[in-house]
């Protein structure tokens, strides 16, 4: 990607893991932890998204999900702009406990300085 304002942006993973066993829900833990070691913020409970600042930067965190995802685990990836990202609306009820969840995910600094 060029220095356009659409090469910097999110990579955004959503996915569904089962639950049912100890064994799964263990599975499903490591994985979402593994995604915040990654630099992914947790959006919703099952939705977590990371900036990335070119191209090749996705390419690389889309890689480090095929290998992450659990052999039951359903994981859909989608890079979103940051143009496109700052144009989105979160919309929270009055009595909605937000956690450990990103209430407006930002771009970090550190990032910010590329």
């Amino acid at each position: 990607m060029n220095n356009s304002p659409f090469s910097m942006g999110w990579l955004m993973a959503m996915f569904d893991l089962p639950v049912m066993t100890d064994k799964e829900r263990k599975t499903a833990t490591r994985f979402r932890n593994d995604l915040l070691d990654h630099g992914f913020l947790m959006i919703q409970f099952s939705v977590y998204a990371r900036p990335c600042v070119n191209f090749e930067q996705l390419q690389k965190h889309i890689g480090t999900i095929k290998e992450l995802v659990p052999e039951a685990g359903n994981v859909r990836l989608l890079f979103i702009t940051d143009e496109q990202w700052a144009k989105s609306v979160t919309v929270i009820g009055a009595n909605y406990k937000q956690g450990k969840r990103a209430l407006d995910a930002k771009v970090p600094d550190q990032v910010e300085f590329w």
